[in-house]
Parts: structure tokens; sequence; C-alpha cells
């Protein structure tokens, strides 16, 4: 299929989402190996236009993102661990007191969203701007708590707002001001900003009210005290670069980024630390989970998904990944808690039907390719000495050298010589071993141990269907 067939595909699901739902505006792009190839944007703004990749919106909790890995790149240089108590960070927090049976509040359990208190989505949302002496007296009264800690996954913004206290007090500013020196500058995200833009390329929030769309009625809220869970501003064209960045970890893992956080770290950030549960949207049900500041899916077409929602009065966007394979799609809206995650899993799977999702290579390590190679150099003409070089000794005792011999010989005998073919990596240490005698072809499991030198711990030969 054509490039133009994918973006009309695109602009199709993106018209969709917009006349369905109802949604003022939506600005949409899908990036391919990291740049933002497709984009564009339906229904109008204030002033009549049409969104753009440059438009800002609001991004609320994608803004999570952000402040977690301002987080890490304190933890790699050493100024705490995630598994210190918060407290140890900001003993005004001493007040958060977790339900009995509870071990200390951890930077770490504030990240996953395991720290037990109760969700409050439609409260933080009215309170972006609440100032340092009212979210104090909440931390001194002590919070209500769902869960124990570390028992289940419970979404809490208030959470985020104490990380962002531990941050101000270990470094002496907000984290705002860390977020934007460490990443927001250095990586040219110019649009993406604590605060309302000062320019009017910004999208005002609407709201759906008796099937109509509506002015939301009140002002979008200033920078305060609970920001650090859901007060940034951004584009399509900004939070591409930021997906990009962190698949980067994945696609580029031998190339240490001089810009934030190490690879290491985004790679950290993008595992499921806290199991949610099996969750539908799109019409495709998939384990999911939460990671630090990112959401994780396990998707039967996709493979691993990674990528964050937001939510606020006025607006509603998402970002979505395919994880290692430099795919990615944004969508914003201004239409209060526009359900913008499930355009961008539309677009990701479409962009796998036109076939811009590459297919996952693992390269052939030498251990590999010399084990493949001298197994089926042993198959050919067997040798006890040089078996007992290539195998692990576990080889040996699961089966005998003289049953695996005896089994070597009668393949021979019934198809030739075998030639090999081709080795297929699934990781450093393990593939699938192609090989062919006289016109039958083979197939061969391949484990190396985990032992010096890399022997060969296992191996099965099975036919080609």
């Amino acid at each position: 299929m054509s490039p133009h067939d994918a973006e009309t595909a695109f602009r199709q699901l993106a018209l969709d989402a917009a006349r369905d739902e109802h949604y003022a505006s939506v600005a949409w792009g899908v990036s391919v190996g990291g740049t933002l190839v497709h984009s564009g944007g339906e229904g109008e703004l204030h002033d009549g236009r049409a969104p753009d990749a440059r438009t800002v919106y609001r991004i609320a909790s994608m803004t999570k993102s952000f402040t977690s890995a301002a987080v890490l790149a304190l933890r790699d240089e050493g100024l705490w661990s995630l598994d210190d108590p918060v407290t140890r960070h900001a003993p005004e927090l001493a007040g958060v007191r977790a339900p009995e049976g509870s071990g200390p509040i951890t930077l770490r359990h504030l990240l996953s969203m395991t720290a037990g208190m109760a969700t409050d989505d439609a409260w933080a949302d009215r309170h972006l701007d609440i100032s340092a002496d009212e979210i104090d007296r909440i931390y001194a009264a002590g919070p209500t708590f769902a869960h124990v800690t570390n028992t289940a996954f419970e979404y809490s913004n208030l959470g985020f707002g104490m990380i962002g206290r531990a941050v101000r007090n270990a470094t002496g500013r907000p984290v705002q001001e860390h977020i934007t020196e460490r990443f927001l500058q250095p990586l040219g995200l110019h649009d993406t900003t604590w605060v309302q833009p000062a320019h009017d390329r910004w999208a005002r929030p609407t709201r759906l009210q008796d099937d109509a769309i509506v002015d939301d009625g009140t002002a979008p809220l200033g920078d305060g005290e609970i920001s650090p869970m859901g007060g940034l501003w951004s584009t399509v064209v900004d939070l591409s670069t930021w997906a990009a960045w962190f698949d980067a970890a994945f696609t580029r893992p031998h190339q240490p980024d001089a810009i934030g956080l190490s690879p290491a770290s985004r790679r950290e950030m993008q595992r499921m630390h806290t199991y949610m549960g099996m969750i539908t949207l799109a019409g495709r049900t998939f384990p999911a989970g939460y990671g630090f500041g990112l959401n994780v899916r396990d998707d039967a077409t996709l493979g691993k998904v990674v990528g964050h929602s937001g939510g606020l009065p006025g607006y509603g966007s998402n970002m979505l990944w395919v994880s290692g394979r430099g795919v990615a799609a944004v969508a914003l809206a201004n239409t209060t808690y526009a359900r913008m995650s499930a355009l961008t899993t539309r677009l990701l799977v479409a962009a796998h039907e036109h076939g811009l999702v590459p297919t996952v290579s693992v390269p052939v390590s030498p251990a590999l390719a010399a084990g493949a190679h001298g197994l089926v150099a042993l198959l050919n003409a067997w040798d006890d000495a040089a078996a007992t070089a290539l195998f692990a000794d576990n080889v040996a005792l699961d089966e005998s050298l003289a049953r695996r011999a005896a089994a070597a010989q009668h393949l021979i005998d019934a198809h030739g010589p075998l030639t090999l073919v081709e080795v297929h990596a699934e990781s450093l240490t393990r593939g699938r071993v192609e090989v062919r005698g006289s016109g039958d072809t083979f197939s061969i499991d391949l484990d190396l141990a985990p032992l010096p030198g890399a022997p060969v711990q296992y191996y099965e030969v099975t036919p080609s269907a």
C-alpha cells in the first residue's frame, strides 16, 4: 500500500473520532522511524481554523512520564534510591499514614501507583494550582487510602504531588524547573510548557453538553503543587519527539543518549511494575500494567505497546508507541476527557495494516552463530570429543551421547548431510536454526547456557511442516 493510502486511513480515523464522539478538535500524528511522517487535524479551533501538529493542547496526566523521568535521573545521579521512604526527602509528609500493616511509602510505590491512596482524578483535575499551604494541610490531616500499600494498583495524582515535593526538597528547586532544564530544552520541546501559551496557537477548552460542544466555562488552571501529575501543555510534534526518545532506548540500546536519562532507565520506566488486569479498548482486549509514569500492555497484534493518556476539564490526550519498532501515534483533543487512547490504538493498528510497523529483528550473536554451526557440523559427523567441547555438562546427563550420536546418524542416513540455511535469533542465546538435507528442511531449537564460552545446553531437531 502507498503512503497516501496510509495517510487517508489515518485521516479517516481521526475524522470519525471527532465526528462520532463530538470532539471540538483533534490533532493527530503518526511517526515512523522516530520521524513524524503523517499528521493532521480535524474539527475547528475557536477562530475557525483547523488544528495541526503544532497546535498546543493541555496533556494532563501524560505529564507523569516527564516527572517520572526526572525522579529516575536523580536516582541515577545518586541523590536517592527509589526504595527510600518519601518522608526521608520530605519530612512534612509524615501525616500521610498508610493503613495498618503497610510499610513506609516509597518513591517506587508512588511512581508505580501502589502507595494505596484513593484514586483522585475528579478532585485532582480541579486542583492543579493548589498552593503549598493548602496541600500541606491535606498531608497533615492524612489522605484517605483505598488499599494497604504495595498490594494493588490504585491511580493517585496526589502521589505525584508528593513526588514533586520530594524533588523540590532534594534539589532546592521545583520539579517543573528540573524537567524544563533537563528534558524539554535539550530535546527541543519548545512548545511544551507548564503555563498557558502566550501565543494564540492553543486550543481552548470545551465540553459536551446535551450533545452540543460548548466552551468549558472556566479558565485553565495555573501551575501549582499538584502540577507534576498533569500540568504540561504540548503539541503532536513535541510529543512525537518525546515518544521517539523513549523508544530509542530499545531501538538503539547500545548508544547512550547524552540527553536527560540513560537508555537503561528509560527501559525501566517502560517495564510493567504493577499489573492492572485485562482491559478492553477500541474493541481489543489485552493485559495491561503500569510502569513508572507510563502504561504498558501486551497487544495480540502489535506486541508490547507503551504510552499514557491525559484528561482534564476541557482536554483529552494520548501518546502510544509499539515498543522497539520506532512507530508511535499521538492524538490531542480539546473536549473534556476525550478518549484519545482509542484513536491512537486504531492509528497504530492501521499503521500495522499498511506495513509501517517493522517486524522484530534480533541480531544473531557470534556465540549463537558459533553454536549453530558447531551443532550442524556435529550432527553431520558425530564425535564425542567434539560433542563434549560443544555441550554444557547437562546435555549428556539429559540423554547419553551414545543415544544422541545414534539419532544423528539416523537423521543423516535418511536425509543426507545437513546444510545450515539460516539462524533466526530469539535472543542473544536462543534461536531456531534452519537446516536442509537432500530436499528436506528441518528446524533445530537451540539454547546456549549462561556459562563461560556459551556452550549448547539444549537442542531439538524438528522436521518442518
